[in-house]
């Protein structure tokens, strides 16, 4: 499977009362890793008739991130059917490996000018599930 990953550190623009990242940062992040991913490894085309929709977030939060932290931030596509496919992003601190966040999401694909749903492509699952 294709994983796609990337480095944030925590800003204090990302912080609840508690001093700990929000949840609904974390859900920003997991859809923001999906934006990148989907944008870097689909070709041009795709990118530019279709877009992804959420069906289903499922969330768990394993411990919290506070201010300056390093997140490492990994995502990839357990598996796909018809227009829907399985996103996983998980969320580590960077410096001991600590899981935060694990997520597990639905994601339908629409077309961008009638937003019907679009089956998944071969060539779409070659890029992201192999």
């Amino acid at each position: 499977m294709e994983v796609y990953e990337k480095t944030i550190k925590v800003q204090e623009d990302d912080l609840d009362d508690l001093n700990h990242v929000n949840n609904v940062r974390y859900v920003q992040w997991m859809q923001d890793i999906a934006k990148e991913h989907w944008q870097e490894k689909a070709p041009e085309e795709l990118v530019n008739t279709t877009v992804w929709v959420v069906l289903t977030h499922h969330i768990t939060y394993k411990s919290a991130a506070k201010l300056n932290d390093p997140i490492l931030i990994k995502t990839y596509i357990t598996k796909s059917k018809g227009p829907v496919s399985v996103r996983v992003v998980e969320m580590y601190n960077k410096e001991n490996l600590q899981l935060l966040v694990k997520s597990k999401t639905e994601w339908c694909l629409l077309n961008s000018e009638t937003f019907k749903p679009m089956r998944i492509s071969p060539e779409i699952e070659s890029i992201f599930i192999t």
